[in-house]
């Protein structure tokens, strides 16, 4: 079983609880709390709370390391299999659809090279048009729905086509169903007005800030390794270190990570709103259906 819905909207506590009621565990569907070190502005579980409840795939990574989809799909699946084998109840609780979909559904992810990828950005640097015209003759389901001028998109579904000898198109096939590769999955969303949720959200900035971001922040920036591609995206991460850099003062990187996370935010229920499988409910009534679903 699954919850799921918005950052900020009171997963973690209707988790918690609810994994103590039933005697599950934790699976973290969250693309930064895997990170190690990055504890207060990923709002990640407290020490105290995972040891209330066991949680899987938090603390997992170094900050310097890469974390892809496909690293994400192999761990929760391993997680999943490892809490089930053990007899105990897996809760898969975040708000990256991206992550929940890889995890739940039968999707590929097509391997990457980079020499083929430079080799492909090379050729078709200065020719977006010929590289799209490159892409229809193989793939034209993949070229129709790439942008003509989206040379990043072009180039990556030929380098596919290279590395596997499969058309890009067929990679999307999994997106289009709901098909669980968990024929039992049952997920729930909790919902919340959106002022609200906006209000919720500014108000835990201003809280995390108090709670020692800003210094989080300049340990980080001191540690060999440095933050990889993938944990420089947590939101806020990047505005507040500009500001000890001195780019930027702390009234406007505060003001970019508010309006940052309610973009992010919206954008998740806009995900998990297009999945028929969520059913919604106020945070009390998601508990519920929750322990309905166990059931």
């Amino acid at each position: 079983m699954a919850l799921v819905g918005p950052t900020g909207s009171g997963k973690s506590a209707v988790a918690l609880e609810v994994a103590e009621r039933l005697g599950a565990e934790i699976v973290a569907l969250d693309a930064f709390t895997v990170y190690r070190d990055m504890d207060v502005g990923t709002a990640k579980p407290s020490s105290a709370e995972r040891a209330r409840v066991p949680h899987h795939l938090v603390d997992a990574l170094s900050p310097s390391e890469e974390c892809s989809v496909e690293w994400f799909q192999r761990a929760g699946r391993a997680a999943i299999a490892a809490v089930t084998e053990r007899g105990r109840v897996p809760l898969l609780v975040g708000g990256s659809g991206l992550y929940f979909r890889a995890v739940v559904d039968p999707l590929e992810f097509p391997p990457t090279d980079p020499g083929v990828r430079a080799a492909l950005e090379g050729r078709y640097s200065e020719a977006p048009a010929a590289a799209h015209a490159a892409l229809t003759a193989v793939d034209p389901d993949a070229a129709r729905r790439i942008d003509p001028e989206n040379l990043r998109r072009t180039v990556r579904a030929l380098e596919v086509i290279e590395l596997t000898g499969r058309r890009f198109s067929d990679y999307r096939r999994g997106w289009d169903g709901y098909t669980s590769v968990y024929p039992d999955l049952r997920a729930v969303g909790i919902e919340v007005d959106r002022a609200e949720l906006g209000e919720r959200l500014d108000a835990r900035v201003d809280a995390m800030l108090a709670d020692g971001w800003l210094e989080e922040i300049a340990r980080l920036r001191e540690r060999s390794g440095g933050l990889s591609a993938t944990a420089r995206q947590a939101i806020g991460y990047a505005e507040l270190a500009d500001h000890l850099a001195g780019e930027v003062d702390i009234d406007e990187a505060v003001r970019r990570i508010k309006a940052r996370t309610r973009r992010y935010a919206h954008r998740q229920q806009r995900w998990f709103a297009a999945d028929p499988r969520v059913q919604w409910a106020a945070a009390p009534d998601a508990a519920q259906l929750l322990e309905d679903c166990a059931r």
